[in-house]
């Protein structure tokens, strides 16, 4: 009897080791049951709970409002009203052909824009005289709101499609461009030295050294240019266009539709938010190496 179990604790330690050795992680019974369900690892992943709870919070605020009158309940109308008018509202294709001048638009200046800010940070932190010249310039123009410059850019280019998607990628262009350019001047010169005594060529300096120093800057650039350019996007729209979300929201100013009004606004904070996760994706499968701050340093 004793023999029989002294083979049985030598057959679960072999087990152990095996998997020791394999790198799988052994989980314990009651690991196992306290390990989240695919439900709420769905929720940990997307982060969509928060927005759930907006949207059932305002769905109820409505529903009073609609018996208790704290004001007119025409001026913000319940989830479920917007969901069944942008139905409608669909079937028009109106909101299909919206969402894809807008999608186009914004993708089109943005691109253009970053790339333009990209290639300038790099002839600027390559060439002080060029950064010494365009600073000043950069400083002059650089707060100019947007809305200033619309009825400009309409003046010179007319109301088609040009001067939307310049417009978009000149307010992408300024904070790209900062922080493209902060990033190449915050390389630690340790690097730089490290790799030139190890016979790296200028060339090789700037691709394996100074560009992956800079992508973490240029990423947080983007991120904050996205939203300035999503209010580009909107401000372009509302002058001279013929489709758009920002269109959407003018025709329903003119005609007093507020149901049109709530659908243009909510499907612009939805494509903002697809295009803010793109970019998270990008990130991550750039910044893969990158890892710090107090959730890091903390072990669970």
């Amino acid at each position: 009897m004793n023999g029989a179990k002294s083979k049985l604790s030598t057959v679960k330690d072999a087990g152990t080791g095996v998997s020791a050795l394999s790198g799988a992680p052994v989980i314990s019974k009651r690991e196992r049951g306290k390990r989240p369900s695919a439900f709420s690892r769905f929720f940990q992943k997307y982060n969509i709970l928060p927005s759930i709870l907006f949207f059932v919070f305002w769905e109820l605020f409505s529903r009073v409002n609609e018996t208790a009158k704290f004001f007119n309940p025409n001026f913000l109308p319940a989830p479920t009203v917007l969901l069944s008018e942008g139905w409608e509202l669909a079937k028009t294709g109106m909101i299909t052909d919206s969402l894809l001048s807008s999608t186009i638009r914004i993708a089109l200046g943005f691109v253009i824009g970053s790339a333009v800010a990209v290639g300038l940070g790099v002839i600027m932190s390559k060439f002080k005289t060029v950064e010494r010249w365009f600073s000043p310039i950069l400083n002059l123009v650089g707060p100019i709101p947007t809305l200033a410059l619309l009825p400009l850019f309409i003046i010179w280019f007319g109301i088609g499609e040009f001067p939307k998607v310049l417009l978009i990628a000149w307010t992408t262009f300024i904070p790209v461009l900062v922080y493209t350019l902060d990033g190449f001047k915050s390389v630690p010169s340790t690097l730089i030295r490290s790799a030139l005594s190890l016979g790296a060529t200028e060339r090789q300096i700037f691709t394996r050294v100074m560009l992956p120093s800079a992508i973490p800057n240029f990423l947080v650039g983007a991120q904050v240019s996205l939203g300035l350019s999503f209010s580009a996007l909107i401000v372009s729209e509302m002058m001279g266009a013929k489709s758009g979300l920002g269109y959407i929201i003018v025709d329903a100013r003119n005609y007093f539709k507020i149901t049109n009004m709530f659908i243009a606004i909510i499907l612009i904070g939805l494509e903002y938010s697809l295009f803010s996760y793109l970019l998270k994706l990008v990130e991550k499968r750039v910044m893969v190496w990158r890892k710090g701050g107090l959730r890091d340093a903390i072990e669970k």
